[in-house]
C-alpha cells in the first residue's frame, strides 16, 4: 500500500470518528449566528472545542478578539498547511453563505489530519479568519505577515453546485461624499450647491463608463446619505460603491477611473468630494494549475460532478491569502442551482441533511487535495512553481 493510500485510510477513519462532533458544531452556528466582527459565541465554541481535542490555541489571534490559531502537537516539520475558518454571519439571514457548514468541514479536515503531521512532515495549523463578509480579516493578516512561510491554505465554501477553482473577483469598496452648500430650496435655491445633485450626476457617470469596460467587471452603489428635508439644498450626500474584476490591476485602473467620474460630477455641481476607502481590499484568486488538477482528481474520486466554471463567484478575502501563498477555495454543493447564496432559502439549507452530507464530504475534498500533494514531491514541486508564475 502507498503512503498516499495509507494516510488516507486513517485519515477516513478519523473522519468517520469526529463527523458526529462537527455537525453538532454546524448547526450550534447555524442557530446562533453572528455577524462581521460579533463571532463571539462562535469562536468561543469552535476554541472549546479545539481546545478539547488536544490544540493549543492561541486566542484572541493577530489583533482580532474573534480569531484564532490552533497547532497540534510539535510544530517544527519542514512544511506549513493553513486551514482557513470562517464563522461570520449575514445580517437578518444568518449563514445564508454557508459559513457555519464551512467552518464545520475545516474543522473536521484538520481534526482527521492531525496525527498524520509526522508522516507529510507538515504542521497543519487551523486558523480562525473572521469578518470575512465586511472587512476581510484575511487581508489584514495577510499584511501583518500571517500567512507567509505556509507552503498552502484551504477551505471549502458552500454554494447550490460544485466548482473546482471559483472565479473570485477583487473587490475595492469607496465611500464618495459630497459637499455642496445649503439653502432654502424654495426662498432662495441659487444661494445652494447641490451634494446630492453631485451624487446623482457620479452615478450617471458610472452608468455611462460600464458599457466600456470588461465583461468580468461588476459596479453597484447605493446613496448612503441623500440630505436633511426636501426645502433644503443638501450640503452633504454620500455614494457606497463597490467595483470588483477578475484581475486587480485593472481594477486598480477602474478605480481611477470612477474618480474620474466623481471629479466631472463635482465640476459640474460646483460641489468638492472626498472618498475614503470602507473596507479592506479584496484580490481576485491567483490561479494554481497544478492545485486545480489535484482538485480535479479529487472531484472525480468522490463522484462530484463540476459545475459552470465560467461562472463569476463574487469576492473573498482568500483571493489575498492566494497571493503569499498557493491558496484553494473548492466549492461545494449543499443546495438546487436555482437556491442563490445570501438568500434565505439558502440559509434554510444549512441545517439539512444535503449540508450534514456535505460536511463529510467536504473534509474529504481538503484531506485528499493535501494527501495527493504532500506525499508526492513532483506535484508539491510543481504547485509551488505555478505558484511563482
Amino acid at each position: 500500500m502507498s503512503l498516499y493510500e495509507s494516510l488516507k485510510k486513517q485519515a477516513y477513519v478519523n473522519v468517520e470518528n469526529y463527523e458526529s462532533l462537527c455537525r453538532e458544531l454546524n448547526d450550534f452556528l447555524a442557530d446562533n449566528p453572528e455577524i462581521s466582527g460579533q463571532e463571539f459565541q462562535s469562536s468561543q465554541k469552535l476554541v472549546d472545542l479545539l481546545r478539547e481535542q488536544g490544540y493549543q490555541v492561541e486566542y484572541p489571534f493577530a489583533g482580532y478578539e474573534t480569531a484564532f490559531k490552533a497547532v497540534y502537537g510539535k510544530s517544527g516539520h519542514s512544511r506549513k498547511i493553513a486551514i482557513l475558518t470562517e464563522y461570520d454571519a449575514l445580517p437578518g439571514i444568518g449563514h445564508a453563505c454557508g459559513h457555519c457548514t464551512s467552518a464545520a468541514i475545516s474543522l473536521l479536515t484538520g481534526l482527521s489530519l492531525k496525527d498524520l503531521q509526522d508522516q507529510l512532515d507538515a504542521d497543519i495549523h487551523i486558523i480562525g479568519t473572521p469578518i470575512e463578509e465586511t472587512d476581510g480579516a484575511k487581508c489584514t493578516m495577510v499584511k501583518g505577515g500571517v500567512f507567509d512561510g505556509y507552503d498552502m491554505a484551504m477551505m471549502v465554501h458552500l454554494y447550490g453546485e460544485n466548482l473546482l477553482a471559483p472565479k473570485l473577483q477583487a473587490l475595492d469598496s469607496y465611500m464618495y461624499t459630497f459637499h455642496g452648500k445649503p439653502a432654502h430650496a424654495s426662498a432662495a435655491p441659487w444661494d445652494g450647491k447641490n451634494a446630492l445633485n453631485g451624487v446623482q450626476l457620479m452615478l450617471h457617470a458610472v452608468d455611462m463608463l460600464r458599457q466600456h469596460v470588461k465583461p468580468d467587471v461588476r459596479m453597484h452603489a447605493v446613496v448612503r446619505d441623500g440630505g436633511l428635508a426636501p426645502n433644503i439644498v443638501p450640503e452633504t450626500s454620500s455614494l457606497e460603491i463597490y467595483i470588483r474584476s477578475m484581475n486587480r490591476a485593472y481594477l486598480n485602473e477602474l478605480a481611477q477611473k470612477i474618480d474620474d467620474c466623481a471629479k466631472g460630477a463635482a465640476i459640474a455641481t460646483q460641489t468638492t468630494f472626498d472618498k475614503e476607502a470602507t473596507a479592506e481590499a479584496y484580490d481576485n484568486l491567483k490561479a494554481n494549475a497544478t492545485g486545480d488538477a489535484v482538485l480535479a482528481e479529487t472531484y472525480e474520486e468522490l463522484g462530484l460532478e463540476i459545475g459552470d466554471t465560467e461562472k463569476i463567484f463574487g469576492s473573498s478575502d482568500a483571493g489575498n491569502v492566494s497571493m503569499v501563498c498557493p491558496t484553494f477555495h473548492p466549492i461545494l454543493q449543499i443546495a438546487d442551482p436555482e437556491v442563490a447564496i445570501h438568500t434565505r432559502a439558502f440559509a434554510d439549507m444549512v441545517k439539512s441533511p444535503r449540508a450534514h452530507k456535505g460536511i463529510h464530504i467536504g473534509a474529504k475534498i481538503l484531506i485528499l487535495q493535501a494527501l495527493k500533494i504532500f506525499t508526492d514531491s513532483e506535484k508539491l514541486a510543481a504547485m509551488k512553481a505555478d505558484f511563482e508564475k
